[in-house]
């Protein structure tokens, strides 16, 4: 009973949240209590969000991101974007996936950008371990939090590829290290920092795949459908990390088209529209990409 009450009181104060979103939102999103994570207290919602970022993290990501720009077309092209794309219609992107209580939201989206990047480089679309991450990357935190960039460089480092899910499934919980290095499919070998720049952002979507991010998940509790344009959404408070998968255009209002780690239950199927082109959330300020071998990777320099 006494649970039952406590639930309740995290659900009110949530409908009051999202009362005050639906009143503030710029775009067509609603808010409401049919959110799957809408019994959630604060604690509980900053525990699957838990993103490591800080501002020297996000200054060094982006001097990296502008050396790295400098040498690639995505980041030079003048040309006008399309008024959508979406990866999902390429058929380079597996099923929404569901992190549970764990804070492995960024193992879920270093494993969709790398799922995407094999379709591409492979022409194979297969579902890969998030659990192989969580137990595996010494970088990483597993339920605690941790980066896709780390998690690139661990694969990287270690000469490591990614068994599939069926073979190594996905608990929710962090366990010793268990990959059989005979049964990795996926190797990588290296890693691309995007910069900022929105418009390079989508450049570089299409030509990579479905890219890893870090935005600011506060407005997507209660998010329910349309396209979010939050009144407020700092970007000094990146926790999430989501993969983006394309971008398009509705009522005159440009958005992103982002695949969530909290089940099919949420959102648009698991999906996450975001305004475009007002740098929302911080969605442009960690941005990054692996890039699949062809063959088992050999150790290389991290960036091409």
């Amino acid at each position: 009973m006494k649970k039952n009450l406590i639930v309740l009181k995290f659900l009110q104060k949530n409908m009051e949240t999202a009362a005050k979103l639906n009143g503030l939102d710029d775009g067509t999103a609603t808010y409401g209590h049919l959110s799957p994570m809408a019994d959630r207290s604060d604690e509980e919602f900053r525990k699957i969000n838990n993103l490591p970022v800080t501002p020297q993290l996000l200054e060094q990501h982006e001097y990296k991101a502008l050396q790295h720009a400098q040498f690639h077309t995505y980041s030079t092209r003048t040309d006008p974007l399309p008024d959508g794309f979406d990866w999902r219609e390429k058929g380079a992107v597996s099923e929404v996936k569901n992190q549970g209580q764990c804070g492995s939201c960024w193992s879920f989206a270093t494993i969709a950008n790398i799922e995407g990047q094999n379709y591409l480089q492979n022409n194979e679309l297969i579902s890969l371990s998030e659990q192989e991450l969580v137990d595996c990357s010494v970088s990483d935190s597993g339920c605690q939090g941790g980066l896709p960039q780390r998690a690139f460089e661990d694969l990287i480092d270690n000469q490591a590829g990614l068994e599939l899910e069926s073979a190594y499934p996905y608990s929710a919980v962090q366990h010793r290290c268990n990959a059989v290095k005979s049964k990795e499919r996926v190797f990588i070998d290296s890693w691309v920092p995007i910069a900022k720049s929105e418009d390079m952002i989508a450049f570089a979507l299409m030509q990579y795949g479905p890219l890893a991010i870090g935005l600011n998940a506060s407005p997507m509790q209660m998010y329910m459908g349309g396209i979010s344009d939050p009144w407020f959404c700092s970007p000094s408070g990146i926790d999430h990390a989501v993969t983006l998968v394309g971008f398009g255009t509705e009522q005159n209002k440009v958005y992103w088209v982002i695949k969530n780690s909290w089940g099919e239950e949420w959102g648009e199927k698991g999906y996450y529209r975001l305004i475009r082109g007002k740098e929302k959330c911080g969605m442009n300020l960690m941005v990054s990409s692996s890039v699949v071998s062809k063959t088992p990777a050999v150790k290389k320099d991290i960036f091409v």
